[in-house]
């Protein structure tokens, strides 16, 4: 596996460790306002990624039909299960309730977004530089998610190895097929969802944010076919 996906789970595994061994030593005041100030971290970064894109109609679109199309595919219910039969694993039948949510919302925030695609393909090429950027981010960022999800944050690396290492794999064939517009719409796609994970984060609203995932294929391919 690439250096950069190695670096990447070993970050997330670290802090992970670290933010679900300290996290259970702070009042819970401590832990609301760790994730008020999380969602708000997370809907910074989605208004950045959505702002630069000169597609928004495209985008626009991605987003509505890939929501159709996750709701048809169920594939937030998937995760879920998926999340409950690693708690069940991990955690035993009476862990915590907030394993299965936790790893849902690291595995989204952990991989979308341009750097996550971008970074990926240069890795698989032999140039680590962007993931091992990303990898600080990220192992601070699974510190605060870890603090007030615990364990399941960890198990995020079970995505961040499928859709990385998958990414670094097939960088030969994924090199210079994403132009820069194609890259701004999937960031834009990418930063709606971030938007939404926001919203869970803050306990504003619980959208179904996984179902949205097709849009971040979409968005490109829809520059690709009418931008």
């Amino acid at each position: 596996m690439p250096v950069g996906v190695i670096a990447n789970i070993a970050t997330v595994l670290v802090g992970t460790t670290i933010g679900a061994v300290s996290g259970t030593r702070f009042p819970e005041r401590i832990r609301e306002t760790v994730m008020g100030s999380l969602g708000l971290l997370t809907a910074a970064v989605g208004v950045r990624q959505i702002l630069p894109s000169s597609e928004f109609p495209l985008v626009l679109g991605a987003v509505l039909i890939g929501a159709v199309i996750g709701e048809l595919l169920r594939i937030e219910g998937g995760l879920k299960a998926l999340g409950e039969r690693l708690q069940r694993r991990f955690a035993g039948e009476g862990g915590d309730s907030r394993f299965g949510e936790g790893f849902i919302v690291a595995s989204l925030v952990f991989c979308i977004g341009p750097l996550t695609i971008i970074g990926s393909i240069e890795d698989g090429l032999g140039d680590p530089e962007l993931l091992l950027v990303k990898s600080g981010l990220d192992g601070f960022a699974s510190i605060a998610f870890a603090a007030v999800y615990g364990w399941g944050v960890g198990l995020s690396i079970i995505a961040i190895a499928v859709i990385q290492g998958g990414l670094a794999l097939a960088a030969g064939t994924l090199d210079g097929v994403l132009t820069d517009p194609m890259l701004d719409a999937l960031g834009a796609a990418g930063g709606v969802l971030l938007l939404g994970i926001s919203l869970r984060l803050l306990d504003l609203k619980q959208i179904r944010v996984a179902n949205l995932l097709p849009a971040v294929v979409l968005a490109p391919l829809f520059v690709w076919w009418w931008g």
